[in-house]
């Protein structure tokens, strides 16, 4: 059992790696695209587990890195099994300061990026197409957004947007390929403490008025999220597919409670 973790080297990524190899997932690979120290520092946590792990760069707004990619990690540890597409980039900007150069990178990134390794998983792990060894189907976990559900917070709109694509298309996929032996899940976190929201996060007062909206009053952790993933790449979520999971805290909240 080979598993795939696209944004790997840090976040909630790198989390779901550690946890992963904890839980029986032997052959893990850890995708980047710049973070080589610390995809580097999550392949000999895994491999100090008892797991055998490889780093690979690749960026996910190039296809043809995509494809390599897959290549790559069936090359170094046999047929994937699982997939979590986790890399994923942000974007604050209002409306009115919008650049098509940056909107173009933000979708390509947070959607096309996952659609494209959704296909390249389809094409691996279907029980409908050969290769070496058969395939025996698998499981795919789309890291979305609870952002997605409102339009973001003021400034997010467009990142909002692309992660609000990623759970409708899950949704479309897992029904394309739930009978060749593939789940497809999609995963919304709410604001999580990684380092995409330390700079936000760092600000006492922004901090609070976040903390405001959360229902159980505080921002999640990796390790939180983590838990998430690795059960639905289990066994145990096995007749759990093409459905939206939140993970936020108990969802948004407006106003005082």
């Amino acid at each position: 059992m080979t598993l795939l973790i696209t944004g790997g080297a840090s976040g909630i990524g790198a989390a779901t790696a550690r946890l992963a190899a904890t839980r029986g997932h032997r052959r893990i690979a850890i995708n980047y695209r710049s973070r080589d120290a610390q995809a580097r520092k999550v392949v000999a946590d895994i491999e100090a587990a008892g797991g055998q792990a490889v780093a690979l760069p690749a960026d996910v707004a190039r296809e043809d890195d995509i494809v390599k990619l897959f290549d790559e990690t069936e090359k170094a540890l046999g047929p994937i099994t699982r997939v979590v597409n986790s890399a994923g980039i942000g974007l604050h900007a209002r409306v009115e300061d919008f650049d098509g150069a940056t909107l173009a990178r933000l979708f390509t990134v947070n959607t096309v990026g996952v659609m494209l390794c959704c296909r390249e998983a389809a094409r691996r792990l279907s029980t409908k197409r050969s290769g070496p060894g058969g395939h025996a189907g698998g499981v795919v976990v789309n890291v979305s957004s609870m952002a997605g559900t409102i339009g973001g917070r003021p400034g997010a709109s467009a990142y909002a947007a692309s992660k609000a694509a990623i759970d409708s298309f899950t949704m479309g996929f897992a029904k394309e390929v739930a009978q060749e032996g593939i789940r497809a899940v999609s995963l919304r976190p709410g604001m999580i403490e990684t380092e995409m929201t330390e700079r936000t996060l760092a600000d006492r007062e922004t901090r609070a008025a976040i903390e405001a909206t959360i229902a159980m009053g505080r921002v999640g952790r990796a390790d939180e999220i983590a838990n998430a993933i690795v059960w639905l790449l289990s066994d145990e979520a096995s007749f759990i597919s093409g459905v939206t999971l939140d993970a936020s805290g108990g969802g948004f909240v407006f106003g005082k409670r």
